[in-house]
Parts: structure tokens; sequence; C-alpha cells
């Protein structure tokens, strides 16, 4: 498929250079960088864990974990308290 995009003056510059360089047309550079970057994102999505930190104590009970709004305002007030 052809397409069309925009890439900054800079970036098609190096980009000139680097497939003169490995001596390969720009177009087989894009299409190899795109598939690299592509297969990248694919094995990083199933490989994220959230890693818990946890701590003697419990929550607040003024602390309402449903409503998002309220945790910045509980979050704001305990920061400004001396």
């Amino acid at each position: 498929m052809k397409t069309t995009i925009e890439i900054p003056d800079e970036l098609a510059v190096a980009a000139k250079k680097r497939a003169a360089e490995l001596r390969v047309p720009l177009r087989r550079l894009v299409i190899e960088g795109l598939r690299s970057r592509l297969a990248e994102d694919d094995g990083a999505r199933g490989e994220r864990v959230i890693e818990w930190i946890t701590a003697p104590g419990a929550l607040a009970s003024d602390l309402d974990l449903s409503d998002r709004s309220a945790m910045h305002r509980w979050l704001a007030e305990e920061q400004s308290e001396p």
C-alpha cells in the first residue's frame, strides 16, 4: 500500500543518511523500523506487572476510594496540614 506521511525534515535527513550507510532503500529502513516498534509494543503489553507496595496500618476512615475527586481533596487536605 502506498501512503504519504509527514515527518520532520531533520528526521528525514537522518533516515536517508542511515539508509545510505546501510546500503538499503529508505522504504526498507522505514518498514523494518515500524515492524520492530510494533513487535516491541506487542511484547510489552502482556508483560506489564503491577507491583503492590503494602505497609502496616489501615486506610483512613474518612478516605473514600470510590470517588476520585474526594480522594484528591483528601490528599490535598493531608498535605496542607502541618
